[in-house]
């Protein structure tokens, strides 16, 4: 069997904590993985290293793939966030995240299962800001072609891989006719290839009205930065919250993993973390070696946790926040019972 090297980012708080579970599961999975441990954040900082060291980016350049836990940006000038960081260094343009119900997991909805497809890298969230006057400043929203088109692709090749049925575009071309109009119009051009894939726009006030009000009307969401960033919090919020989801960024060559919840150093060391998310990241990341790599027992392994997680979910066997009893290490024990 393949044993690929994959770069591992514990992260800081309850990060070391969840990985050392994932890790578990993994290996009792039958998926065997050479991690190579790189730091960022508060934990590189303690180390002397920079926020974002470059040994961590020339790691994730090599092999390719991460998986991360949370990280914590220390407070204070001089600190950018180590996610946009990592995106932007790794062009690593579009933000995979799937929303799925959860049987054992009480929420408002059943039924749930979208997948949300964010640009990464433009829009308001480029960071072009001037103070145009005293008490009056302006930020810049980009758009362009070459991004456009991309997460487009990227939304319709998805779909297809994973046999989804619809994608649709949120938007606010109605109001932001050049830069909204752009990603809509690009969207459209792509979607003429995809003639086995329903195409629909809507506008996203509209939109957001509708997935409340019956979100398993929705496959797939492709969204521009900022919506995108509202909106996968909010989808995640339909089945539980930020706990119980999966996250990924991932560009042409290289993809990032990650839980995407905080780093919680209030609760770090004391074992009542729930895994969950980061475990469900490692299973996308898994699936993604196997689709693009062809590493086909990879595929089954993330099916098989997935399955046992799943189970224990079902059966009442979770971490505190879902309403069981378990400590993180024993919810990990738990999965692997059911592997």
């Amino acid at each position: 069997m393949s044993k690929r090297k994959v770069v591992l980012i514990a992260g800081d708080g309850i990060g070391p904590n969840i990985t050392i579970a994932v890790q578990k599961v993994v290996a009792a999975s039958g998926a065997e993985i050479d991690w190579v441990e790189r730091k960022v954040g508060l934990s590189a900082l303690e180390e002397g290293l920079d926020v974002l060291p470059d040994s961590t980016i020339d790691a994730i350049k090599e092999h390719r793939v991460a998986l991360k836990g949370p990280c914590t940006t220390p407070i204070g000038e001089g600190f950018t966030s180590v996610n946009v960081q990592l995106r932007k260094t790794l062009d690593l343009y579009s933000a995979v995240r799937p929303i799925r119900s959860l049987n054992g997991v009480k929420t408002r909805f059943s039924g749930v299962d979208i997948v949300i497809i964010r640009e990464n890298t433009e829009g308001l969230y480029s960071g072009v800001e001037n103070t145009i006057s005293p008490g009056v400043v302006m930020s810049m929203k980009v758009a362009t072609d070459k991004a456009c088109t991309r997460i487009a692709e990227k939304a319709f090749k998805y779909a297809r891989m994973r046999d989804r049925k619809k994608v649709t575009v949120f938007h606010k071309a109605n109001i932001m006719k050049l830069t909204d109009g752009l990603f809509i119009r690009k969207s459209r051009e792509v979607s003429q290839q995809y003639s086995d894939i329903e195409y629909q726009e809507m506008i996203i006030d509209a939109g957001c009205m509708k997935i409340v009000q019956d979100p398993t009307q929705f496959d797939i969401l492709l969204l521009e930065n900022l919506y995108g960033d509202l909106l996968s919090d909010l989808c995640a919020g339909l089945v539980g919250g930020l706990g119980v989801v999966p996250g990924s960024n991932i560009g042409d060559n290289i993809a990032v993993f990650e839980a995407v919840h905080g780093s919680a150093p209030d609760i770090a060391g004391k074992n009542i973390a729930n895994p969950l998310a980061l475990l469900m990241s490692c299973v996308m990341m898994l699936n993604y070696l196997a689709d693009n790599e062809g590493i086909e027992y990879y595929a089954e392994c993330a099916g098989k946790i997935r399955k046992a997680y799943n189970k224990a979910i079902e059966q009442g066997a979770t971490t505190r926040d879902l309403g069981g009893d378990l400590g993180t290490q024993e919810f990990a024990d738990a999965v692997i019972e059911r592997l």
